[in-house]
């Protein structure tokens, strides 16, 4: 590893793994294209795409967890690349999708159900949220928990080939509903959406949950180090146990501090408010946080 003065926790583990002997160094910058990216986003750009220049046998990879067509447009995926570019960092041809990966995600579905891991859940959206339980009180099994091998196959199918409406069933994860980890209580991990993919088109009228997909993409990806914020610390045991039921490569996920600012919206959901109700002149408004509004109002790529 090259000498630097940016040394953090991050950079020692791996730093150590690559001292055991680990031969190749691999980490991604996973955005959601569902917006613009804003300077907390800057951190993990600068983060993974740094450590991938700083180590001899190391590659970024550039993904983008496309797995929610409602929310999602070519329009964010652009701004995206370009945000990355101006900071100086390329990817060559590790440019990946969510949805590169929506065959082998469904296969994996398919043999969680034939180790008896995953049901179809007929329940109702608010039913669902109801029998989940609370942070004191436990959840309760659904009643359609225990459905054969072979009925949660052929609903799942007849799911992916549009023969039910959305919300008329979801696919869960078969794991603890009296789990003190809400993420580990019979998570969905597919829901019916009948919107075209801005990548697919209409091949599929299912999609996976972004945590069902993103620990299996990694996975998928052979990703090293899955560097996260601390926000995705209590959905790590979820990752490990698609990772361990499945028996795949295991991608070694690391939390770190988000970035914030005071004064300052970064939420997603909230500057999308603001885009939308018209409180600002779009995604690069120099009053956004958003890295080309940043770029707007004169910030240059090295201070940020």
């Amino acid at each position: 590893m090259n000498e630097t003065n940016t040394e953090d926790f991050i950079r020692e583990i791996i730093r150590s793994d690559v001292e055991k002997g680990l031969s190749e160094v691999v980490t991604r910058f996973p955005p959601e294209p569902n917006g613009y990216l804003h300077i907390g986003h800057a951190t993990s750009i600068c983060l993974n795409f740094g450590i991938a220049e700083e180590i001899e046998y190391a590659k970024c990879n550039l993904r983008f967890d496309d797995t929610n067509p409602v929310k999602e447009t070519t329009e964010f995926i652009e701004s995206i690349k370009k945000d990355i570019q101006w900071l100086g960092f390329e990817w060559g041809d590790t440019e990946f999708y969510a949805s590169n990966y929506f065959q082998q995600l469904y296969s994996h579905a398919i043999t969680l159900i034939k180790l008896k891991k995953a049901y179809v859940d007929s329940q109702t959206q608010n039913e669902i949220r109801v029998n989940r339980g609370t942070l004191t009180e436990p959840g309760k099994d659904s009643p359609y928990r225990n459905r054969s091998i072979d009925e949660n196959i052929d609903l799942l199918e007849r799911m992916k080939k549009g023969e039910y409406e959305e919300g008329a069933h979801v696919l869960r994860a078969k794991i603890d509903m009296g789990s003190p980890n809400m993420n580990m209580r019979d998570p969905v991990m597919y829901r019916i959406i009948k919107t075209q993919h801005h990548q697919t088109g209409e091949d599929w009228s299912i999609y996976p949950m972004y945590d069902f997909a993103h620990g299996l993409s990694d996975s998928i990806e052979k990703v090293t180090h899955s560097l996260c914020t601390m926000e995705y610390l209590d959905h790590r045991p979820l990752y490990d146990w698609f990772i361990n039921e499945l028996n795949v490569f295991p991608s070694r996920q690391i939390e770190f501090g988000k970035v914030l600012m005071s004064h300052t919206i970064l939420s997603k959901r909230n500057l999308l408010k603001l885009v939308e109700m018209k409180y600002v002149d779009g995604w690069d408004d120099p009053r956004m946080p958003t890295i080309s509004g940043m770029r707007r109002l004169g910030f240059t790529s090295d201070s940020i």
